[in-house]
């Protein structure tokens, strides 16, 4: 056993060390939870997203407004009436005074605006109208979900037959968007394809307390990085189902490679050695691809984006530290009995599915197939993800808003609500910040308001509103059409190029145009421009880590494209769901949706890093096999036969976890679910089972090709590990020997 605690690496190593010192580390992981709680009870930070673009003309309006007119920055929520009877009648007039009454004394309610027929606030017909309720705080996510959920109950308390009453704004959204424990159905799921795939309890266990350890620790830091810098809600979710996710993948990964040891004759600890020394360099490199797409995000230039990055990441690098060190000081305990607790289930040939020692007749047959008809199996993999990618060419992109909410929710009763009394162009005004100079500042306004009324696609100008300095006005504008419209940006774009310069002219203003359509194009801008630069930084980071990992050039180049081809092919599937219609409806997705453009950014650095986490376990084991039969053939087969099963197992367990998203109502987590979901569904079978065969038979041996000057300068990582370490107890696999 010395012998082999020497023979093995710095991964052996640890993993002997944790092995032999089991309760002092698991120990160490229990006093690490406790300190993570008593760090998070006293550093935590509340949860905040400026989705703004930085030095953006949207970004610009609100700054000026924070800093000139706070009565305008606060959070608002709109109270929306519907009568039977005219507003203006007296009883009905006392009925809503008396709900905004009532309204108004609620503890986060500051003031109550409206409704004033002269500002537009009263329909034409008469029988709608909106008010406001102006929060003590300016942004929604301070709110405190009670707060607002007494606002929705004291308007519920006042409906009847005749009076119709809506609440809307973010505020609102917030308070229903509920919880339908995501986390806990993604756990089940894996527990069950854990069960099916090692019939043992104990077995089945292991990657399971992994991935709860793991989640434990990194949800308690998430309040400690909110406290540092701006962390959406959502991010959470995000963090969450990374962390089962990779956890149970990574795990299971250990687990199977382990019993593989166990079945060549090793003992429980020189197995753990061994399994660590072989397999965890893979799972150390996959983790570590994984981290660098996030950081990728990094390049975005956007704050929530490195929030729900850095949360990301700490979720990613815990539960690689525990699949690291809490792994093998479990199999201290269980390792003895790792296929103890059996499940009545047919039995398999001990090492006949698992072990490089017997792979499938079905794997055979299948690599013989894809030998022989290596250039069609590659052309129709391309084909089918192109065709799933199409989708994404007619992709409408902008941020949700409340007519995406669920069906019989408050906030998207009050957005159908307005829409029906008042224009589609009620629920997305643009706000236009307006700096004036010291004098000759009501002529300006006057000249501003009345070209702003001719211009085509306005429906409406509320008279500005001046601060109390008398230097910021606020105008709103009114579009005609709904604010997810692309005739909507344009009307912002002939604002911003053509009418305000006009109107502004030789009159010393300057006009900055806000509000949420506004910040949603000025987003989605600043997104695509930077795009670029994430795409380009993770796949050539990639690309590097498997140079060195593999050092082949064929590899790191192929893993490269096909990833980005299952991407493509997730985005198209995500573009499809967001059509509406009968697929769409089987998501609740019941109409034309947009999509929100830092989702398919996030969705790339997650998934990219994600698809490297497979190509890195399949092309360890071919690696592994082709460094000892110097045969590609049998390299190929060694890796899809020892593999297939695991990644099978391992997808199936991450399309689960990110499954269990798609029932969320907040339509970016629901979405990111399906795109998850579907791509790791994709590069799981399409590439990695037919794709990334093909062409490693059409390029042969140059797989394994690299410059012999490059080869030099390129440092040896040994990622498929050092099986030789182990030989003495491992015989050689005639399954893997030259064809």
């Amino acid at each position: 056993m010395a012998e082999e605690g020497r023979q093995a690496g710095a991964l052996g190593r640890l993993g002997g060390f944790a092995y032999r010192h089991r309760g002092a580390v698991i120990l160490a992981w229990v006093a690490g939870l406790a300190v993570a709680f008593g760090l998070s009870a006293w550093l935590s930070g509340p949860f905040s997203a400026d989705y703004s673009a930085p030095d953006s003309d949207s970004t610009a309006a609100q700054k000026l407004l924070d800093e000139r007119f706070p009565a305008q920055s606060g959070t608002t929520v709109d109270v929306v009436v519907r009568s039977g009877t005219p507003i203006s009648d007296p009883a009905t007039r006392a009925e809503i005074d008396a709900l905004l009454k009532r309204l108004g004394a609620m503890p986060s309610v500051v003031a109550v605006t409206g409704p004033d027929p002269a500002a537009g606030q009263v329909s034409r017909d008469g029988r709608s109208a909106i008010a406001q309720l102006r929060l003590n705080k300016v942004n929604y996510e301070d709110l405190k979900i009670a707060d607002t959920k007494q606002l929705m109950a004291t308007a519920d308390s006042t409906e009847r037959p005749g009076l119709e009453i809506a609440l809307g704004g973010q505020a609102i959204q917030k308070a229903e968007e509920g919880n339908v424990g995501s986390e806990g159905i993604g756990l089940l799921a894996a527990a069950i394809i854990l069960l099916l795939v090692f019939g043992s309890v104990v077995a089945a266990g292991l990657p399971i307390i992994v991935a709860i350890a793991g989640l434990a620790v990194s949800s308690l830091l998430t309040g400690i990085i909110a406290a540092t810098m701006p962390v959406p809600d959502w991010s959470t979710a995000l963090a969450a189902m990374m962390g089962i996710g990779i956890g149970i993948d990574y795990a299971l990964l250990l687990v199977t490679r382990f019993r593989e040891w166990r079945g060549e004759g090793l003992d429980p600890e020189a197995a753990t050695i061994a399994t660590l020394d072989t397999a965890g360099r893979s799972v150390l490199l996959a983790g570590a691809t994984v981290m660098v797409s996030m950081f990728g995000l990094f390049a975005m230039g956007l704050s929530f984006m490195r929030g729900a990055a850095m949360v990301t990441i700490v979720a990613v690098a815990v539960v690689l530290a525990a699949a690291l060190t809490l792994f093998p000081a479990l199999l201290g305990y269980a390792g003895p009995r790792i296929d103890r607790l059996r499940l009545p289930l047919p039995r398999r040939r001990r090492g006949a599915a698992a072990s490089p020692a017997g792979p499938s007749l079905a794997w055979h047959r299948w690599n013989g197939v894809v030998q022989r008809h290596s250039v069609v199996g590659a052309l129709v993999a391309v084909a089918l993800l192109l065709a799933l990618a199409s989708p994404f060419l007619g992709v409408r992109f902008g941020f949700p808003d409340a007519g995406d909410d669920p069906a019989g929710s408050s906030n998207r009763q009050a957005y159908e609500m307005t829409a029906r009394a008042f224009g589609a162009g009620s629920n997305g005004p643009l706000v236009l910040a307006v700096s004036l100079p010291v004098d000759g500042a009501k002529a300006g306004l006057d000249r501003l308001r009345a070209d702003l009324t001719d211009t085509s696609g306005v429906a409406a100008v509320t008279p500005p509103r001046l601060n109390p300095a008398g230097d910021t006005a606020v105008l709103t504008v009114v579009p005609k059409p709904a604010p997810g419209e692309s005739a909507t940006e344009d009307l912002v774009l002939l604002l911003r190029g053509t009418v305000l310069p006009a109107a502004t002219k030789d009159a010393g203003l300057k006009v900055y145009v806000g509000g949420v359509t506004a910040q949603t194009m000025d987003t989605t801008d600043n997104i695509a421009s930077r795009l670029p630069l994430l795409v380009g930084g993770v796949v050539l980071l990639s690309m590097l880590l498997l140079l060195v990992a593999f050092r082949s050039i064929a590899i790191a180049l192929k893993a490269a494209v096909m990833n980005l081809l299952s991407v493509a092919a997730a985005y198209g599937v995500v573009a499809l769901v967001l059509q509406g219609g009968t697929i769409g409806g089987l998501f609740g997705i019941d109409h034309p949706t947009p999509l929100a453009a830092f989702v398919p950014v996030l969705m790339f650095a997650v998934l990219f890093g994600l698809s490297m986490d497979y190509e890195v376990f399949l092309i360890a084991r071919m690696r592994e096999a082709w460094l000892r039969t110097s045969d590609n053939s049998a390299a190929i087969l060694g890796g899809m036969a020892t593999t297939a099963r695991v990644i099978t197992a391992a997808a199936a367990i991450m399309v689960a976890v990110f499954a269990a998203f798609i029932p969320d109502p907040l339509i970016y987590l629901k979405i990111i679910g399906i795109g998850m979901a579907s791509a790791i569904f994709i590069d799981a079978t399409i590439v990695r089972l037919l794709l990334v065969p093909a062409v490693m038979h059409l390029l042969g041996k140059a797989n394994w090709w690299m410059p012999s000057r490059l080869s030099r300068v390129v440092p040896q990582l040994h990622v498929e590990g050092r099986p030789e370490a182990h030989a003495a107890a491992r015989p050689q696999s005639p399954a893997l020997e030259p064809a």
